[in-house]
């Protein structure tokens, strides 16, 4: 095996993981939405068309919720037109009707709904039921699929709940076919608070495989607070699944669970995967650059440990670089 690049790993394939990954980012919008300051759509517009120079080919762009509900994306009708023509999927959340009607009066082509796998955080997230707010979605998801458009559920509180604890795996299983059953084209299984581990996991995609879901309609969104977001990762790519929800730099959480910390880094995950051997498209430099310009952009650096280490390595070189370039300029002086 030949050493690795300069901020790359060895690629050392592993049996039973899948060929290739697709990265359904989600910096722009789950990264975002939680920013304190407003981030103006000039810098989200920009944000995105860096990520999409990438070669990531899914990044979701924005939500159109009631701006009273989420401020930091009350610019959809704003951003969305600014990066509707890039060649990449620009999935949108939309909570209700009106929400689809300003989506596709937009020409958005990919939406999301977003559930709850527990009655708590249905609460506390969309102030219903479970049962009222899978009733509110299901006119969403079959007006959006008359209209030609691909329909994604989110899941949140698939593994744990900060008001209830452990959530039994029937319980998510239940949602889930529910969701499938509305129409759904493929499910995001959250673990909002991070609490996974793997053998949940396993569990959980197994239980959901029995049942007769298709692996090929699911994906997965890990938080990172306990530092499991990885090994998760790798559990669900073992089980068959080859969509991974992340963001890029880190960036993000959930507003409505005050224990989230920050979603799986995408440069966290491209890292991992780029050392199995399993492709992604994505070029990790680009992805890098782009979260050290986003992160100046906040005011802060970026949590991913990948950003971090890769922007340190490209920093000494540059000063490695310096001296050799100051050594000479000395030695040419002496002659």
């Amino acid at each position: 095996m030949n050493a690795p690049e300069l901020g790359l790993p060895m690629a050392v394939p592993a049996d039973g993981l899948p060929a290739r990954v697709r990265i359904h980012e989600v910096g722009a919008r789950d990264g975002l939405q939680n920013e304190k300051a407003i981030v103006p759509p000039v810098v989200k517009a920009e944000f995105i068309r860096r990520l999409a120079g990438t070669g990531l080919t899914t990044i979701e762009a924005t939500s159109f919720v009631h701006p009273r509900w989420v401020p930091q994306l009350a610019d959809a009708e704003e951003l969305f037109p600014a990066v509707a023509e890039l060649p990449v999927e620009l999935p949108v959340l939309v909570p209700n009707e009106r929400g689809l009607d300003r989506a596709l009066a937009l020409g958005a082509r990919r939406v999301a709904v977003f559930a709850s796998a527990t009655e708590s955080f249905a609460q506390a997230n969309l102030n219903r039921t479970v049962g009222e707010a899978l009733a509110m979605f299901e006119p969403v998801v079959a007006r959006a699929k008359e209209a030609g458009v691909h329909v994604r559920g989110y899941l949140s509180m698939c593994f744990g709940d900060p008001w209830e604890g452990p959530v039994p795996v029937p319980q998510v299983v239940e949602v889930c076919r529910a969701l499938l059953d509305m129409g759904c084209d493929e499910l995001s299984l959250g673990d909002t608070i991070g609490v996974a581990t793997p053998g949940h996991v396993g569990a959980l995609l197994t239980a959901l495989t029995g049942t007769g879901v298709p692996v090929d309609t699911l994906g997965v969104h890990f938080h990172d607070t306990y530092g499991q977001a990885l090994s998760n990762t790798l559990t669900a790519l073992r089980h068959g699944v080859t969509t991974v929800d992340a963001s890029a730099g880190g960036l993000g959480g959930c507003p409505y669970a005050k224990s989230a910390t920050g979603n799986l880094a995408t440069e966290d995950l491209v890292w991992m995967l780029r050392g199995l051997g399993i492709d992604t498209g994505v070029d990790l430099g680009r992805l890098v650059a782009t979260s050290v310009w986003m992160a100046a952009h906040l005011g802060r650096p970026s949590p991913s440990r990948t950003v971090r280490a890769l922007a340190h390595q490209d920093s000494a070189a540059d000063s490695q670089a310096d001296t050799q370039a100051g050594s000479h300029a000395d030695s040419h002086k002496e002659h």
